[in-house]
């Protein structure tokens, strides 16, 4: 099942990027990312342009759709954490606020341990911003790209020039 788009605005989207870069510097990652649970990139820190985030993005957000149907399997609502250690790179990912995935990529100069304390005040932080979005885009009038109605003179006006 797709999630319905992510409505997001400048102001929130500085601010997410801010925590994203405070979280980097204070756990000592090496990347962040913030992904939504279709797989869109929404925010990145540190080497994040050394990355295929792309790809990343939705790999991280397969991934976590994955375990969500084993969660449901053995009768959990859902896993809210992940962890995955390699032999150079760990990742961390999290739930915040059951829409967006927090992505923390770390080596051996930091610790799970680390990462996880400063992870857990980065999701409040965030998922406050992504409650206040969620009022905000209910509240704002739905985005039409066209402007208004479409008539069929408009269509045919469209492909006639």
């Amino acid at each position: 099942m797709l999630n319905p788009q992510l409505v997001m605005y400048d102001e929130e989207l500085k601010q997410i990027q801010a925590i994203a870069t405070k979280l980097q510097q204070d756990s000592r990652a090496q990347t962040i990312l913030l992904v939504d649970k279709n797989g869109q990139l929404i925010a990145a820190s540190g080497k994040a342009d050394e990355l295929d985030t792309t790809s990343l993005s939705s790999l991280v957000a397969g991934n976590v759709a994955a375990t969500g149907g084993i969660a449901k399997l053995i009768k959990e609502d859902e896993f809210t954490g992940q962890f995955h250690e390699g032999k150079g790179i760990s990742i961390h990912m999290s739930l915040v606020g059951r829409r967006v995935i927090l992505v923390v990529l770390f080596d051996k100069n930091t610790t799970h341990g680390l990462v996880r304390l400063r992870v857990k005040k980065a999701n409040l932080d965030l998922t406050r911003i992504f409650e206040e979005l969620a009022v905000k885009a209910a509240s704002s009038p739905a985005f039409d790209p066209f402007g208004g109605e479409i008539t069929d003179d408009d269509i045919d006006n469209l492909f006639n020039e």
